[in-house]
């Protein structure tokens, strides 16, 4: 046998073993959609950062002005959905295992930058901001305030929790089949609240290239409408999602992750718009706008109505308007 042949027989074993162990692979894989409960606390001072626990939310004396969701996270293990420490944790894993994830600052929000506190001018910060400890935008870059003294202020763009170790302690609760599901669990990693979706299989005519005749070597190409299946996700839109900044950003990525990652054909996004407006005013305003000087003298003409042997008085009209 020679070299290059021996070098082949490798690489068709090593395909194999790989392709054998990866069909005996127990418990849960790369890809897999899980929900998982967690609390995520700083190692430090135990300070609850993140929860889908409620007891806990409130022992920690959450903000619970907003309703909070507090069912388990879908999350696509190896997708970046949780620390990487998490995601070699969950796999392997089955429903019902639990464990806790010490991340270190340099996997979780980095290390403290003493270069990215810095004193600039407090004009910069509108004046409801300017206090210790508020959040706020310079130059594009997000940060808290330390100090302010004079027309000077200290901030800190570091991460809020950079330089901390955490704690992520979880339970796998399911494995989620359900291709709807899946996708409350993606579209949840960028929104707050997961809006009313649904997956159908939608029928439609379209314009299919047929081959030519491989005998014919002057044929060409030509097309014919089909009816073709299109697998699709509908969503409908709200008005918290629509004014969602990530969603505004990203939602063709978001589009595109979802078709990817469930197998569909595309998204639709179906916005949704209250009814109101001005009410009985509103339509009586819209009825007079309706007819234009246009409308008003075809009409006189279908009356057999000479414009210029009409007298109408303007002061006479103005006060009957008034009455």
């Amino acid at each position: 046998m020679s070299e290059e042949q021996a070098d082949a027989a490798d690489a068709a074993d090593a395909d194999e073993s790989a392709a054998e162990s990866e069909s005996d692979a127990e418990g849960l894989q790369h890809g897999d959609f899980v929900k998982l409960a967690y609390t995520l606390r700083t190692t430090d001072d135990d300070r609850v950062i993140d929860t889908t626990d409620e007891e806990i939310a409130e022992e920690a004396g959450f903000d619970d002005e907003e309703e909070r969701d507090f069912s388990p996270r879908t999350v696509i293990i190896g997708e970046g959905h949780v620390f990487e420490a998490v995601d070699d944790s969950l796999i392997g894993g089955e429903v019902g295992d639990s464990d806790s994830v010490v991340i270190p600052p340099e996997e979780g929000f980095g290390e403290h930058d003493p270069e990215e506190v810095r004193t600039v001018s407090a004009d910069k910060i509108p004046e409801d901001d300017r206090y210790p400890g508020a959040n706020v935008q310079i130059d594009r870059e997000q940060g808290h305030v330390e100090t302010i003294i004079g027309g000077r202020a200290r901030v800190n763009f570091n991460h809020p929790l950079a330089g901390e170790e955490l704690e992520y302690d979880y339970e796998i609760v399911d494995v989620v089949e359900d291709r709807a599901e899946q996708a409350e669990g993606i579209l949840g990693t960028y929104l707050q609240q997961v809006p009313n979706l649904w997956i159908e299989t939608d029928e439609e005519e379209e314009e299919v290239t047929v081959e030519p005749d491989e005998d014919d070597e002057e044929a060409e190409p030509e097309t014919e409408l089909q009816t073709v299946e299109k697998e699709t996700l509908y969503i409908e839109s709200d008005m918290q999602m629509t004014m969602n900044q990530q969603w505004m950003m990203q939602k063709t990525q978001i589009a595109q992750e979802i078709t990817q990652k469930l197998d569909l054909d595309r998204v639709i996004v179906q916005e949704i718009l209250d009814g109101g407006g001005m009410g009985g005013m509103g339509g009586m305003m819209g009825g007079m706008g309706g007819m234009g000087g246009g409308d008003v003298e075809d009409a006189l003409d279908d009356a057999d109505v000479d414009l210029d042997d009409v007298d109408i008085d303007a002061d006479e009209l103005a006060e009957s308007l008034d009455e």
